[in-house]
């Protein structure tokens, strides 16, 4: 690859996704027990959840601007350009550190031609947007041309998701209008979606079946032709109903494929157990 790539923890893609397409890893950072973990390294989704379901609120925090500096010098001196797909500014800090870690390293390397992009997306939508990048930087594109496509797609991503209990999400302060959601009836699940990097609150639905019917309704009406496409779900520790939207989403759209993956533990700490979340390229920009 001509361009070399950088993403963190918030893109719910597994480790040996970044070790095998050596892709440069940044962890977000999470709060558990007065402990602080390096997501994916010394910590898992599944520590998290077991903890939330225990009644314990994990806290996250941005990758420190040293280990950002760190990175972006060991790749300076690679003599290849460099992209970073950073987690949405809207629910963390990480983008603005990455920005300030880049010019202080820029000036150290004049020449070091890094560019940083604020993909406004989360979780496996995110990631998506990490394989794209990918895809390109292998066929050989330029970091012009990968950019310029990867803000692209970023701009065109939907996510529709749903969680368990909307309290993680006000607790964290990671939600937008949301007052009016907080603290439903039994089995009214909230649907929200992402807009402008924001997580904002759709509609409440009374029961799963209504849930994941309407789930598809809204892939229909937002999606562009999704056969040849990737569309990607990612669950709180939920596989089996991961893999029911799976089988919906197949039977409607037939894409050509579909990347399944449970949501991370810096994403997973606001989201809570249970959430469920589709990514899919949009008809209108976000």
């Amino acid at each position: 690859m001509n361009v070399h790539l950088l993403a963190d923890s918030a893109a719910d893609l597994p480790k040996s996704f970044y070790d095998e397409h050596h892709i440069s890893f940044i962890p977000l950072k999470v709060l558990l027990d007065e402990k602080e973990y390096d997501d994916l390294l010394t910590i898992q989704p599944l520590d998290v959840y077991e903890a939330m379901r225990e009644g314990k609120a994990p806290k996250t925090s941005q990758p420190s601007m040293m280990r950002f500096k760190n990175a972006f010098r060991e790749l300076a001196g690679e003599n290849k350009p460099a992209l970073y797909i950073a987690f949405s500014s809207e629910l963390s800090g990480t983008y603005q550190t990455a920005v300030m870690a880049a010019n202080e390293v820029k000036e150290e390397f004049p020449d070091f031609d890094l560019r940083i992009i604020d993909s406004k997306c989360a979780s496996l939508g995110y990631g998506l947007a990490v394989k794209h990048a990918l895809k390109l930087a292998t066929n050989g594109n330029t970091i012009q041309e990968i950019e310029s496509s990867v803000k692209d797609f970023c701009e065109h991503l939907e996510h529709i998701f749903t969680v368990d209990d909307l309290t993680y999400l006000a607790r964290g302060g990671r939600i937008s209008k949301a007052s009016a959601f907080v603290g439903g009836l039994l089995n009214i699940k909230p649907l929200l979606h992402v807009e402008d990097g924001k997580l904002v609150p759709l509609e409440k639905i009374r029961g799963k079946k209504k849930l994941l019917k309407r789930m598809i309704e809204l892939m229909k009406e937002r999606s562009v032709d999704l056969s040849g496409q990737t569309v990607g779900i990612s669950h709180g520790d939920d596989e089996e109903t991961a893999e029911e939207v799976k089988r919906m989403i197949e039977a409607e759209f037939q894409p050509g494929e579909i990347v399944v993956n449970m949501v991370g533990s810096a994403v997973g700490a606001h989201s809570g157990p249970g959430t469920l979340a589709v990514f899919f390229p949009g008809k209108d920009k976000r």
